[in-house]
């Protein structure tokens, strides 16, 4: 378990951006060291330890990308077409010889090359009877052809260590032969939420209580990074119990983090029971939804208390806490980047601070999408959450959107 210094996410005061905070977490977060072997079937969301190089190419061989006709472009007759007997049939599987000058062979997609061969035609360009193929002029050299190596030399570079694994990059492990992959041990999160006004879902609610939501948005978002999520219950409103129970939580967890009672006039909750055994520091981020947060240590575990509402919670989880997970799971992550889309609206909002506005898309006239607010815009909306495809992303310098403006979104989708 990496242990931090108290002071690690210690800052000069003032509003923070979060790409300031995330540089912080780059350069003061040491990730776990542990790793582990795994197969290509149990990689899937891991964080890959160290670099891998290809120990053989990729494609291993010449090959053809099509269905068609492997000939040597010097046999071809540059300004009519080309008669050339066809000798030879070769499928994906079968051992290839060698071409002899003035012939064909009929192959197949994924086929070696004979030897000699340096083009394909495409079945459709070419007109076969009686053992001839008709090749018509124009086509280059090489063409249709995939050469050994294309993709990935051999002793190149295929994974770099810090990647989360997709299937995509399983599937380039399993291209270059490997069966396993050396990974960081996945991360350990003990999850709380903290307040006297939440009950569990199905439980007997009292006049002044709400349901605990943010538990499960916490605990399916962490799931879905791979990570081995400790959901620890409700912590209620007593300074002594929420020191202990975050002692405990620290001793076998990377990283504590807890929901509700850090914005202003309610810190006091979490302060001086994080600092019974480490030290907080309370951030203030230039943004909305989700100004405060909290950062620290509980004896050497990170520790991060996020706002109470739910969709403060999912936006400082998605472009901040995210940044967090990737430092100490030893990830190469950057933060999401905007795509375009014009406004569906007019709004006007704060100078010095980023909205993250929640919007609908449609499909626009001129092919960018054009979105639109959701009716209600409150941080505790959890429909607005639901019923959304797109966080638009609104920067400090903005002051005023107008309907047909072109902003930056980020889809949801790929913020889980």
């Amino acid at each position: 378990m990496p242990q931090l210094s108290d002071d690690c996410f210690a800052h000069g005061g003032g509003a923070m951006t979060i790409d300031e905070a995330l540089a912080l977490f780059r350069a003061r977060v040491a990730p776990v060291a542990e790793t582990e072997a795994v197969s290509l079937a149990e990689a899937d969301g891991r964080v890959l330890a160290a670099d891998i190089h290809a120990h053989t190419a990729l494609p291993p061989f010449d090959n053809s990308a099509v269905d068609g006709y492997a000939v040597r472009h010097a046999d071809l007759t540059p300004d009519r077409d080309s008669r050339l007997a066809v000798v030879d049939r070769l499928q994906a599987g079968d051992a290839a010889g060698t071409l002899a000058p003035g012939t064909a062979v009929r192959i197949f997609t994924g086929a070696p090359m004979p030897a000699g061969a340096d083009t394909v035609y495409m079945q459709e360009d070419v007109e076969a009877r009686d053992g001839i193929a008709i090749l018509p002029p124009g086509l280059a050299r090489g063409a249709n052809r995939r050469p050994a190596g294309e993709e990935i030399a051999a002793g190149a570079m295929a994974l770099p260590a810090g990647t989360r694994l997709r299937p995509q990059e399983i599937a380039l492990a399993a291209g270059i032969g490997l069966d396993r992959l050396t990974v960081r041990r996945r991360l350990r999160v003990a999850i709380f939420s903290t307040g006297n006004e939440l009950v569990e879902p199905g439980a007997v609610r009292g006049p002044a209580q709400v349901f605990d939501t943010n538990r499960l948005l916490l605990a399916g978002l962490l799931g879905r990074l791979g990570i081995a999520v400790s959901d620890l219950g409700i912590l209620r409103d007593e300074p002594a119990g929420l020191a202990a129970a975050l002692r405990a939580a620290a001793a076998d967890h990377d990283l504590v983090l807890t929901t509700g009672g850090v914005s202003t006039g309610e810190a006091d909750h979490v302060k001086p029971a994080v600092e019974a055994s480490g030290r907080l520091d309370v951030w203030r981020f230039a943004i909305k939804p989700g100004r405060p947060l909290a950062l620290g240590t509980v004896a050497g575990t990170a520790f991060c208390g996020l706002p109470g509402n739910p969709v403060a919670v999912y936006v400082t989880f998605t472009h901040i806490v995210r940044g967090l997970i990737a430092a100490l799971g030893g990830e190469t992550w950057r933060r999401p980047r905007p795509m375009a889309a014009r406004a569906g609206f007019n709004h006007k909002k704060r100078l010095g601070r980023t909205e993250f506005v929640r919007v609908t898309l449609a499909d626009g006239p001129d092919g960018i999408p054009v979105a639109t607010r959701f009716a209600i815009e409150g941080a505790a909306v959890i429909r607005s959450l639901t019923e959304t495809d797109a966080l638009m992303v609104l920067p400090d310098a903005t002051e005023r959107v107008s309907r047909g403006d072109l902003v930056g979104i980020v889809p949801i989708a790929g913020l889980a």
